[in-house]
């Protein structure tokens, strides 16, 4: 089956089978700021200091901020591992990501990019508790459910439930399931914020990308919407770990 791609409003949708994306690889990445900055630059030197900041700060909790430099030559970063994500885990994914980006957006003055197990993202532009509404983009498993008419109230229920209780705990993390009653098939779903949000900042952004939900994913298998500052996801098999 082919997967067709489009961007309307900085909305990505991509196809996607089941686990068709692992932790190696970025789900996408954007390179959102049209400034360069030159080879051996200070700002250069200060994206990598920030890089190596946020290798040592995010893991063990799973998410950390940093600054570095000042003025022109000053970088804004965040990373945010997954609520379930070893801190092993979390260290290597954000380092993957560091250098990826490196690769991905090579003298970019920001640019964000995603993993499974993490995002990452820097720029010249302070954006801490600020609601990323532009780098966003949508996964979907293309296979249908048998019944939609009954199944997208259900993921609209279960999300519903995880944004509320996501944004009410300090990790602004939530996963939970909901039985289907079809031969004890359960519906299984994650919400999650970047930590740098107000608890009803990261509630605004879950409930947009759950409203974006139908747009790319109604009547799919599995589906997320993915952000700068939070994401939703839904699955027919458990997404996370045991952590």
């Amino acid at each position: 089956m082919s997967c067709s791609k489009s961007i309307s409003l900085a909305f990505l949708f991509i196809c996607a089978f089941f686990h068709a994306a692992n932790a190696t690889n970025p789900l996408y990445h954007f390179c959102f700021n049209k400034q360069n900055y030159t080879a051996n630059s200070p700002f250069g030197a200060n994206l990598n200091t920030l890089f190596n900041h946020l290798s040592v700060k995010v893991p063990p909790s799973g998410f950390g901020i940093a600054s570095t430099g000042q003025y022109q030559n000053k970088v804004n970063g965040l990373a945010l591992c997954r609520g379930d994500v070893s801190s092993k885990d979390c260290k290597t994914c954000v380092n993957d990501a560091s250098k990826q980006l490196r690769n991905l957006c090579p003298y970019n003055k920001g640019a964000i990019v995603w993993y499974d197990n993490c995002l990452l993202k820097y720029s010249d532009a302070y954006f801490f508790g600020e609601i990323d509404n532009q780098n966003k983009f949508a996964l979907l498993n293309v296979q249908d459910v048998d019944n939609p008419e009954t199944f997208n109230p259900k993921v609209k229920e279960l999300l519903s439930s995880l944004s509320y209780k996501a944004s009410a705990t300090a990790k602004l993390y939530a996963t939970g399931e909901l039985e289907l009653g079809k031969e004890s098939e359960k519906l299984y779903g994650l919400a999650q914020c970047t930590r740098d949000l107000s608890s009803d900042n990261c509630k605004k952004c879950l409930d947009v990308a759950i409203s974006e939900i139908p747009n790319c994913c109604s009547g799919k298998r599995g589906g997320r919407v993915v952000g700068g500052s939070c994401n939703v996801r839904y699955e027919l098999y458990p997404i996370v770990g045991t952590a």
